[in-house]
């Protein structure tokens, strides 16, 4: 998919932040009804019986303005002449929406296809005025419905106004067109003639969420306590003086703050911290939790300190240390990994790398860090299989699509972590997204390959443009040369500022093979790394590709992780080396400049 649209953001109606409901029936949300039907299943209901929910079952669980909410509040619109409305529903979804048949929609002999889906068309005629539509249903069905609305007087127009959700988007419906703003190579392939030229309300898969309760309960493997844990370090200032850390407690521990010293020294400071309270309402075992971030400052370049994290109630983490950015270029090392997917797998080849690698600076992961960005539990199991190797080690990353998911945007990816707001100053591009840092005389350059290319392009430029490092790099999700998937769009947006910057190596993940190009310039091999970029992909879980073409670009690949790759700098000398979990080396190189 290509990541040039715009992420759609109604979290409004959605049921993963916390805030606050309405018991008034006649204005509740979607969200509002969603919430109150999930705290009262929660006490109704025992855990085993969560997961037999039916949608008859919660039809008879609902009170009948609960029902109406959900029947009206999902979309809605007003239009000024007499319509039809046309609901594009994927076949294959089991269940109708149970709103659908009640109201009127009459199914058609019509149908509209994509190259994946293939949509029965349902239908009802409208007087002017408002128009409500209900849930897509209370499964998670991804292909979610979507509409088009044409007048019943052939010739005459329709204004379309006070629609909500106040993100909608709209367009025409054509062959050619999109409806999911998460999945925008997926494009109309087949529309009656009857539909074509009426207004298309595009939509998200993520709206799927909205009044999931079918199959829907998810439990943590490690649910959140009065005991300090997922204690996590990132860089969002200056590296020689600077450092962030997070943790979690239980919603209860309302306070923390963090106790730190120069090691060798018995002189403690104490910093506060700021606390987020994360909800995940569907998961049953620990629905709320606290996220707490601490922004230590003044601290000495290359210095060694020891620090934990705690709270009034007393409760505190385990000591652990950590070090700040010499002040002389001194030379450093960092590992990053491609795809981890909170994978065991993964945490069990990352735990290896401290020992192996103690001297260096920071990790980082070239995204989709968890497989569901907006489920906690993945979230747990990614700091649970980590071993706290990021509470001794900053952790910088970049979002990939598995964590901004479905049209919602990363809000989750963006609690977790403390990051430099130095990004984009576009509204497409979220805070911390996107950022890039200095660590001594190497510019990092961290891109969310899933918000707009565009909007990124000219930023892009200016860092390029006015850093003076001896070391480029860029970290992004999508990978410019794979096989795979064609990213044309950031290869000519990118990729030439690469090539007149002179950015040396480019990390990337999703495609879950490993691969190191030849240096490239201008889209074509070139002899020397000092007169092109060098772009890598890599893997940190096991994976396998049974179709394997060859790529003339392709200095190295393998098919299997997982992986993870040691750079070390020194001057103007590179090392660069690839490792698998046992330790083996399976690509190297060295630059000199």
């Amino acid at each position: 998919m290509k990541p040039r649209l715009p992420f759609l953001f109604f979290i409004l109606s959605l049921s993963f932040s916390a805030c606050r409901t309405t018991s008034n029936p006649s204005t509740a949300s979607v969200k509002d009804v969603m919430d109150g039907a999930v705290t009262r299943l929660y006490k109704t209901l025992k855990p085993e019986q969560l997961d037999t929910i039916s949608q008859a079952y919660v039809l008879q669980f609902l009170t009948e303005a609960e029902k109406t909410a959900l029947a009206t509040r999902y979309l809605t619109f007003d239009v000024d002449v007499p319509v039809t409305v046309s609901l594009m529903r994927h076949q294959e979804q089991k269940v109708l929406p149970f709103w659908l048949e009640d109201s009127g929609f009459q199914k058609t002999d019509q149908v509209v296809k994509n190259e994946e889906y293939t949509y029965e068309v349902w239908q009802k005629a409208f007087p002017a005025g408002k128009i409500e539509l209900g849930i897509n249903g209370f499964d998670k069905h991804r292909p979610v419905y979507f509409i088009s609305v044409g007048a019943q007087k052939p010739g005459e127009k329709v204004a379309i106004s006070n629609v909500f959700p106040t993100h909608q988007t709209l367009d025409t419906v054509r062959v050619g067109a999109f409806t999911y703003h998460d999945w925008s190579d997926l494009t109309l392939t087949e529309v009656p003639e009857s539909l074509r030229g009426q207004t298309l309300f595009q939509t998200i898969r993520g709206r799927a969420r909205e009044a999931h309760l079918v199959g829907a309960f998810r439990k943590t493997i490690s649910p959140s306590t009065d005991q300090p844990d997922q204690v996590l370090l990132t860089l969002s200032g200056d590296p020689r003086t600077t450092m962030d850390v997070q943790w979690r407690t239980s919603v209860p521990v309302s306070d923390g703050q963090v106790k730190y010293w120069q090691t060798g020294t018995t002189d403690t400071v104490t910093a506060p911290a700021t606390a987020f309270r994360m909800e995940d309402r569907l998961l049953q075992n620990d629905r709320y939790a606290n996220r707490f971030t601490a922004n230590l400052t003044g601290l000495k370049p290359g210095g060694s300190y020891g620090y934990r994290v705690g709270s009034t109630s007393d409760k505190w983490s385990k000591p652990a240390t950590f070090k700040t950015q010499s002040a002389t270029a001194e030379g450093f090392s960092f590992i990053w990994f491609g795809d981890t997917h909170k994978s065991p797998d993964w945490g069990a080849m990352a735990q290896k790398t401290l020992a192996k690698h103690p001297e260096i600076a920071f990790y980082s992961i070239a995204g989709d860090l968890v497989s569901t960005g907006l489920h906690r539990d993945e979230w747990d199991e990614l700091w649970q299989y980590s071993g706290g190797i990021f509470e001794q080690k900053p952790l910088m990353p970049i979002p990939g699509n598995h964590d901004s998911q479905d049209g919602l945007g990363a809000w989750m990816y963006q609690e977790m972590f403390s990051l430099p707001k130095n990004g984009p100053k576009s509204p497409d591009v979220p805070a911390e997204q996107t950022y890039a840092f200095t660590y001594q005389n190497a510019l990092f350059l961290m891109i969310d390959a899933t918000s707009p290319i565009e909007a990124q392009t000219a930023w892009i430029k200016d860092q390029l443009a006015n850093s003076k490092a001896t070391w480029k790099f860029a970290f992004f999700h999508f990978p410019p040369y794979n096989f795979e998937e064609d990213y044309a769009g950031i290869r000519k947006e990118w990729c030439s500022l690469f090539d007149q910057y002179h950015v040396d190596m480019v990390m990337s993940g999703h495609v879950h093979y490993y691969l190191r190009t030849q240096p490239m310039l201008a889209e074509k091999p070139v002899s020397s790394p000092a007169q092109g970029t060098i772009y890598t992909i890599s893997i940190g879980i096991p994976s396998d590709h049974k179709v394997w073409p060859d790529e003339k670009y392709a200095v190295i690949r393998h098919k299997n992780g997982p992986l993870y790759q040691h750079l070390k700098m020194d001057g103007k000398t590179l090392i660069y080396q690839s490792f698998d979990q046992e330790g083996k080396v399976k690509d190297e190189l060295k630059i000199v400049k």
